[in-house]
This record gives structure tokens, sequence and C-alpha cells, in this order.
């Protein structure tokens, strides 16, 4: 007999440990796989956070650059404004030595205007005197004339001595007034000039006190001119140290950004090639089942078949029955459900679902308590009727929404789209489930294909817990 060809009947211990070990296997793998899908995650942040650091980091250069810039200018500026601000601190003490001079002058004339305002008012007194004088030699003249004519031929001589000496009183009465007009002039002039000096005087001391206040606010400009430039000058050596450091700092900013995109791909490709095991491990485990393997997996593989087939039997019967025509069942024209969020959409055969699948889709839920749900989809992924607890009216909370209102949805992820368009007697997938708050568990899901006269409308979902 032969030896290079050997037929043996599978061991059925052996084929269970292979079941089981599968199971265990995939179970691992996904956990494996969940905490890779973490690392990516996490990885592409840090990639994202790195280029972003590298572009500030470049930023920074530039703006560094232009800082430098910026404070040479205002250094160089401030260099100019101190000159401009000496200079004229200079020019302002110039003008006050010359103000307190043109201040002292306008003091010496308003005291020598007081003087001649004095001698004035002197002379008007003498003056007056004079005009006194004249009218009283008037009165003695104009006496004598009279007793001059009283006296006849004998007083001739004595009248016409009378009579110049009132001629002479006369010229010397109106030369007074005269002289009195010219000095009442005279003495306005003077009171305005020394009233005008006066003011002068005050408008100068006015000046002085300004040009104090002035000259001591340029000084302190300038003092806080001084002040700037040396800062601006400590500014403009800091920021070219700062420069160089972000300069070195570049290259090694740009070395970990390279290295930890290496490691980030290099952490897709794990998550690939896990992905790859998991079909593989599924692929083992259908394939050992098939051979008769048991499992912890092995009664929910025969309810998910007594299910299926109940679901198969009912959309037949429905066609058959005129329930709903064949045509509507492959129909996959979604109408989207207004105000819905998420959304839910409505197909031909959704009322139909809805009326013969929940009590087949209920049962499932009491089978064993670690089952999560049971529901059928279409080889879109599609899901009409699921679950009662599964099936709430939509609330204005889409998170709420989310984990309640799971019927009249799409679900065209991995896991989802394998059950609908699976074609092998059951497929077996394992997953992480989100929990929220950080929290996962590991789920398994069985499907197998729903036929309904010999075409694949898609097929039966069946969750549960480890």
């Amino acid at each position: 007999m032969p030896r290079d060809v050997l037929s043996v009947e599978p061991d059925a211990r052996i084929v269970t440990a292979l079941t089981q070990a599968a199971s265990d296997m995939g179970a691992n793998i996904v956990d494996i796989a969940g905490f890779l899908d973490e690392v990516e995650h996490k990885s592409d942040q840090q990639v994202r956070s790195l280029q972003t650091l590298q572009d500030r980091a470049a930023d920074m250069v530039t703006r560094n650059s232009a800082v430098a810039t910026a404070v040479g200018e205002v250094s160089a500026s401030s260099g100019r404004t101190l000159k401009s601000v000496e200079s004229s601190i200079d020019q302002l003490r110039d003008t006050a030595k010359k103000s307190d001079s043109v201040a002292s002058w306008v003091g010496d004339v308003e005291a020598r205007m007081g003087e001649l305002a004095g001698s004035l008012g002197s002379v008007t007194t003498t003056t007056t005197e004079i005009a006194k004088i004249a009218r009283q030699v008037n009165i003695l003249a104009s006496n004598a004339k009279i007793v001059a004519s009283r006296a006849g031929e004998a007083g001739r001589g004595f009248a016409v001595v009378a009579e110049a000496s009132n001629d002479l009183s006369t010229q010397t009465g109106t030369a007074a007034r005269r002289i009195s007009d010219a000095i009442e002039a005279l003495t306005g002039l003077v009171t305005g000039l020394k009233s005008e000096a006066e003011t002068v005087s005050e408008a100068a001391k006015t000046v002085l006190e300004a040009s104090g206040t002035t000259d001591r606010a340029l000084n302190d400009i300038a003092d806080n001119v001084r002040v700037s430039a040396k800062t601006a000058g400590e500014i403009e050596v800091q920021a070219e140290a700062l420069r160089g450091t972000i300069e070195t700092f570049a290259p090694a900013l740009a070395d970990i950004h390279s290295n930890t995109a290496e490691t980030a791909d290099g952490i897709e490709n794990a998550r690939k090639r896990v992905d790859g095991l998991i079909d593989y491990s599924e692929a083992i485990l259908q394939n050992s089942v098939q051979l008769g393997g048991q499992s912890a997996d092995t009664p929910f593989i025969e309810k998910i078949r007594e299910l299926g087939q109940l679901v198969a039997d009912a959309f037949v019967e429905g066609v058959n029955s005129g329930k709903i025509p064949e045509q509507a069942v492959f129909n996959s024209s979604y109408t989207p459900i207004p105000g819905t969020d998420p959304q839910q959409l409505m197909a031909p055969f959704t009322r139909f679902t809805d009326e013969v699948l929940p009590p087949i889709l209920e049962s499932a839920l009491s089978f064993d308590r670690r089952v999560v749900f049971c529901a059928a989809v279409d080889l879109n992924g599609y899901l009409p009727t699921h679950n009662k607890k599964f099936s709430a009216p939509q609330s204005d909370d889409p998170a709420w929404n989310a984990g309640n209102c799971r019927n009249r949805r799409i679900f065209d992820d991995r896991v989802g789209l394998k059950a609908g368009r699976n074609r092998e007697p059951f497929l077996l997938q394992t997953y992480r489930r989100d929990m929220g708050g950080g929290q996962f568990v590991i789920m398994k899901e069985l499907s197998m294909p729903i036929m309904v006269n010999g075409r694949h409308w898609g097929g039966l979902r069946l969750a549960y817990r480890l």
C-alpha cells in the first residue's frame, strides 16, 4: 500500500481543542488589534502634534528674525531720538538763558519807568506852582495898573512896568499849562509803558518757569530713551541667542517627527496585519467547527442557524403569500426620515420586517443572558428592525439616540458589512465594543446568510459578550 498519501479521520478531541484555541486566539488578537488601534490613534496625534510643533518652531525662527530686525530698528531709532532730545535740551537751555536776560532787562525798564513817572510827577508839581505864581503876579500887575492909573502922570512909568508884568505872567501861565499838558500826556505814555513792562515781565517769568518744567521733562525723556536703547540692545542680544537655540532645536525636532512618523507607519502596518490575523482566526474557527469541533461558541452557532432559518422562512412566506413583492425585498432605495439624528432611513421592506421579525429577534435575548442583540441587515449594512430595547423613538439628544435608537440605520463598518455579505454557513467575528469612559469589552458576533428564493438578501447578526 503506497504511503505517500495518508487519509485519516480527524480526531474529535483534536478538532475541539483546535476550535477552542481558534476561538481564544481570535479574542486575543482582537484585544491586540484594539490596543494597536489606540496606539495608532495616539501615534497619529503625536505625529500631528510634532508637525504642529515643527511648524511653530519654523514660525518662531521667522518671527524671531523679524523681532531682531525690529529691535535693531528700535535701537537705532532710540539713538536718533536721544540725539534729537539732547539737541532740544541744549536749545531750550539757550533759549531759557536769553529769556532770563530779557526778563532782567524788562525788569530794569520797569524800574526806570517808575523813576521817570516819579520825576514827571515832580515836574507836574513844579509846573503847578509856577502857574500859581503866574496867577499871583497877574493879580499884582492888575492891581499895579489900577494904582498907576490913579496916580496920573506920575504913575505912568509904573503902569508900563505893571503892563509888562501882566504880559509876562500871562505868558508864564500859558507856558505852564502847555508844559502841564505835555507832562500829563507823557505821564500817560510812561504809565502805559510801565504797565506793558509789568505784563512782559510776568510773561517772561512764566516762560522761564515753563522752560524749567520742559527742561526737566526733556531730561526725563532723554533718560527713558537711554533706558529704552539699552533694553533694545539687550533684547537684540537675547533674540540672537534665541535664534541660535531654535535653529539648533529645529533639526532635532525634525528627526523626532520623522522617527515618530515612521513608527506610526509601522504601527499602522502592524494593525493591518493583525486585521489579517483576525480573518485567519475566523476562518480557522469556522473550518474547525465544520469539522465537528466544539467550543463555548457552539450553542450560539446552533442558535443563529435556527434563527437565521426562521428569518429566511419569514421572507419567503411573505413573498409567496403576496405580503411583499420580491422586488421590494431586494430594493435598496433608502429614504431619509426627516429630523432624525443620527440619520434614520426607510426602505421598501422596512414595514414588512417591522411586522414579521420582532418575535424572532426578541426570542434570541432570552436564549442566554450574554446575548446583547439580534438583528437582520441587508447587503449594505442597513438594519431595518432591531430589538425593542434598541428601537426607542428619537429624542432631542443625538448622543442618547445613538445608543437607544439603532433601528432603521446603516452600519457599514467592517463587522456590519461582513455580517451582511457573508455567504458561508456562518461567520464568527470578535471585536472590542466601546462602552464609554475608556472602557472596552470583548464581543463576539455570529452571522449567517439570509437567502430568499435563492437570492442573498443579507445576514442575521447575533452578538454576545464573552
